[in-house]
């Protein structure tokens, strides 16, 4: 365990000019406080940088804001991107009255769900392996107010460029629709950038095992890294995802985890390979089918019994459900298949017992990683305790089935308001131990229902394609 004292030493071998504590809001973004290091000590490392939680959307009243930042001594990086030699710090934040953990709070929300599967005697450890894809655009702009709305996504690299000038010409060589999926360059035209995320991953402690061209033709991409235990999986995806954002803005383009940023191409998912283990062994390893164990079967049939539920949590925008819809490799129907993509739950195929996992398809990347790996972890356990079979396997293409068969199988949700109302519904698996709490939930269920209720009350551009002349 790393200590402030560790801390101190990276800061002097570094000639660190300032610390950066960070910390996660309910949906996912990252916020930031810099403080000099000529104000850093142990003292100041243990007792936390103090801030304002009213200003934090969902969280405190302006009654009761205090609020503290307590860094984890093990998470320092240098930032890759400032001028001033910055370390990076992730914080947990806490009450100053008690020094928990807020319960509003992502990083101590995962940490108690870490501590519960402890405490159950199920397992002592949950790893999580997060395939977060993401778009990168040339440029984009939008506007909505009284006089109407519009979005233009700009992409040198996408299909609809073929007939555009661009200075130095245009070169010709871009993917078609759906056909984004492993070119070699010049057609994949973000092989050198993607690079360069990968070598700042892993300068910040992140271990990649692949990056390549994703399916959508407009620069879609995928950067693979390894797995790891729950919190700090979701640490990982969070310095991911400042590095893509970064990177791209050096090159002067645009990153967006956005589900579907663009009509009639694939969409962005964030498929989460999970896997519980105790005593060094392997839970999901057994002698049933593709090689799991009953622990394995039981913890799918949790997820699958509590999906709608999760999609509020895993699928959290209004934009996450113009993915889930049939055709595009999104998998909306609630099944699970060995090797079978159509299936919202997937089992790889592994050559060694030890890796044997099970691969959650319908999450995307606007999820809080530190909720959605916290809430996929209790549901499953749910699964294992109630011991819920989730039936036979689905090893047919679910696009493709006779309409009587399709109608047998549930699906997840298709709206983020039809998730929310199921999660409302269907919360007392997320609240044992006191991983989630009720008021929580309540707070996450209205701050989300306000994109549900923005998106309503907009007039949208198709509306005027449908109705303007009838």
């Amino acid at each position: 365990m790393a200590s402030p004292k560790d801390v101190l030493k990276q800061i002097a071998d570094n000639e660190v000019k300032f610390v950066d504590f960070r910390f996660t809001d309910t949906v996912g973004r990252e916020h930031h406080v810099s403080v000099p290091t000529s104000q850093i000590d142990e003292d100041k490392l243990e007792s936390g940088q103090a801030f304002d939680g009213s200003s934090i959307p969902g969280w405190k009243g302006i009654e009761a804001s205090d609020m503290l930042l307590i860094p984890d001594c093990a998470t320092g990086n240098l930032d890759p991107f400032r001028e001033e030699p910055t370390l990076i710090l992730s914080c947990d934040v806490v009450e100053p009255s008690d020094l928990k953990g807020y319960d509003r709070d992502p990083r101590s929300l995962a940490k108690r769900a870490e501590a519960y599967l402890k405490s159950s005697g199920l397992g002592d450890t949950a790893y999580f392996g997060p395939e977060p894809e993401f778009f990168v655009f040339d440029g984009v702009s939008w506007n909505t107010d009284m006089s109407g709305t519009f979005v233009k996504i700009k992409s040198e690299e996408a299909s609809w460029s073929t007939g555009l000038d661009f200075e130095g010409g245009n070169t010709g060589h871009r993917p078609a629709v759906k056909g984004g999926y492993f070119p070699v360059p010049p057609v994949d035209s973000f092989q050198d950038m993607r690079s360069e995320m990968c070598l700042l991953m892993e300068q910040m402690g992140v271990p990649v095992e692949v990056h390549h061209h994703e399916v959508a033709g407009a620069g879609q991409l995928e950067i693979g890294t390894k797995f790891s235990t729950l919190v700090q999986r979701a640490d990982w995806t969070q310095i991911t995802k400042y590095i893509i954002h970064n990177v791209a803005h050096a090159y002067g383009k645009t990153a967006t985890f956005m589900p579907k940023p663009i009509v009639g191409d694939n969409g962005s998912g964030m498929h989460v390979h999970q896997s519980i283990w105790k005593d060094g062994q392997n839970l999901f390893a057994g002698n049933g089918y593709a090689g799991l164990s009953e622990f394995a079967l039981y913890y799918i049939g949790g997820i699958i019994k509590h999906a709608r539920a999760l999609n509020a949590i895993t699928n959290p925008g209004t934009n996450s459900y113009k993915r889930l819809v049939p055709h595009y490799e999104a998998p909306v129907k609630l099944a699970y298949s060995a090797r079978n993509r159509s299936a919202s739950i997937r089992i790889p195929y592994v050559g060694n017992p030890k890796g044997r996992r099970v691969e959650a398809r319908f999450p995307d990347p606007l999820a809080n990683p530190y909720l959605a790996f916290s809430a996929l972890m209790m549901a499953g356990l749910d699964g294992v305790q109630n011991k819920i079979h989730p039936g036979d396997p689905a090893d047919k293409n679910l696009y493709d089935l006779p309409p009587e068969e399709d109608a047998k199988i549930p699906t997840v949700c298709s709206s983020l308001e039809q998730a929310l109302e199921a999660l409302d519904n269907d919360r007392e698996f997320l609240t044992r131990g006191g991983v989630f709490s009720n008021d929580m939930l309540t707070a996450y269920i209205d701050l989300k229902m306000g994109d549900v209720n923005r998106l309503r009350m907009t007039t949208h551009p198709v509306e005027f394609d449908m109705y303007y002349s009838l």
